[in-house]
């Protein structure tokens, strides 16, 4: 049975994941316990577990001063970041692949991208839950819970960074991803691991174009 006080500390701290990730939460941002209580309705105590969450992930850090406060992340550190998902994800498309488990969800994950572009176009939350959800779904079937841990830490930081920073990549990004999504379903590892590289590639040559050119 899942206690109360735990259930509210991990609402709470989706809760202000979600406003880190959507930017309404703006790097350097002071957490402040009893600012967040009331902001989501809830006793300090699960506002407290939430930020020692997000402290754990990554989405926020001390400040010299020991105050917990939203984490930024740097152009060097999603460089890093960008080449370390390269790495771990284009294994873990050439996994998924040639797993022989049933792709079903990632079926379903198709549809609803042809969706997006065919019909209205999603929210920035609607999206991005699709987004992670391919990724990690492609590293479900490869078989790895640790690639799953270190995919969906490395996507969160890239999450973070995406907030005013990578130009609108909707549309392409779509394209790409039912590129990856068919390479793996025809169970052509080399073409899945290739489409992933790609995908990953235009991300980073998207920030460091709109890096340069911000207007």
């Amino acid at each position: 049975m899942v206690d109360a006080a735990q259930t509210l500390g991990n609402s709470a701290f989706e809760r202000m994941k979600a406003m880190i990730l959507d930017g309404t939460l703006e790097p350097g941002t002071l957490l402040r316990e009893k600012k967040f209580a009331d902001r989501l309705g809830v006793s300090r105590t699960p506002v407290r577990e939430a930020i020692g969450q997000l402290i754990s992930q990554g989405l926020a850090t001390r400040s010299e001063g020991g105050a917990p406060v939203v984490s930024s992340v740097s152009l060097s550190d999603i460089m890093e970041i960008l080449h370390a998902r390269s790495l771990l994800e284009c294994e873990t498309a050439k996994k998924a692949a040639t797993s022989g488990k049933t792709m079903e969800e990632l079926l379903s994950l198709r549809a609803q991208i042809v969706e997006f572009l065919e019909g209205e176009r999603p929210d920035s939350r609607a999206h991005s839950a699709v987004d992670s959800h391919l990724h990690l779904e492609i590293a479900r079937l490869a078989g790895s819970k640790l690639l799953i841990a270190l995919i969906e830490g490395l996507k969160v930081k890239t999450s973070m960074f995406d907030q005013g920073y990578i130009p609108d990549r909707f549309e392409p990004g779509c394209h790409e991803h039912l590129t990856l999504i068919d390479a793996i379903v025809a169970g052509s590892p080399d073409a899945a691991a290739a489409a992933m590289k790609e995908h990953l590639l235009n991300v980073r040559k998207a920030i460091i174009s709109h890096i340069h050119h911000p207007f």
